[in-house]
């Protein structure tokens, strides 16, 4: 299960409130044409995304097994969450309308902080790909959700993520431990990036 960063930042009621809004409403379009909110049209291309062990298992927070109902319970509590603003499942689709990856958006409003989970297909990695879409995400959670401090995890041996996570500039808190759906634990290595850094990059949603 997510856990909120590490960092705990102030929060008015005002700010929790937009936050809550902007999930609500929130805009995948600025992500890309490709994204869409995950609904049951999706449960089959989820299935064959998630069933590469090569995607689904460096990530700990998945439901398993990668069945129908599963998915179909995991989509609909992402709605439930998303109506109470804190939470977003989004698709990106290829050229064919086929499932090419998905991104989970866990906010915690009253903490104005948010955590990115997701994947893409074997085929759509590589080439700088992953780093570009991954700044477009942190981007839009800073500037179109409205939080202030993104935190993420990776599994230890996840290199491939460790790199794209560092190249946006997030810095390393060590390590924490995260709880899978199952009650198991896995020791991730964890980062932290506040918005005042982001933007200090120069680096925006666009």
């Amino acid at each position: 299960m997510s856990a909120p960063p590490k960092t705990r930042l102030a929060v008015a009621a005002e700010e929790e409130m937009a936050i809550r809004a902007a999930v609500r409403a929130a805009d995948l379009s600025l992500l890309g044409a490709r994204y869409h909110l995950a609904d049951a049209r999706h449960i089959e291309g989820l299935i064959a995304l998630l069933s590469d062990p090569a995607v689904s298992d460096p990530i700990y927070d998945l439901p398993r097994p990668f069945t129908h109902d599963v998915l179909s319970t995991w989509i609909s509590d992402a709605h439930d969450r998303q109506a109470r603003g804190e939470a977003i499942l989004a698709v990106s689709v290829d050229e064919d309308g086929d499932v090419a990856g998905y991104s989970y958006f866990t906010v915690w409003p009253e903490r104005s902080a948010a955590e990115l989970a997701g994947a893409q297909r074997a085929d759509g990695q590589g080439q700088g790909r992953g780093k570009t879409g991954a700044a477009r995400s942190f981007g839009w959670m800073f500037d179109h959700l409205g939080v202030r401090l993104i935190g993420l995890t990776a599994a230890i041996d996840n290199l491939r993520s460790a790199r794209v996570i560092e190249a946006a500039g997030f810095l390393s808190q060590g390590e924490r431990r995260s709880v899978r759906p199952d009650g198991s634990i896995r020791v991730s290595r964890y980062w932290e990036l506040a918005r005042e850094q982001w933007r200090s990059r120069g680096q925006t949603g666009a």
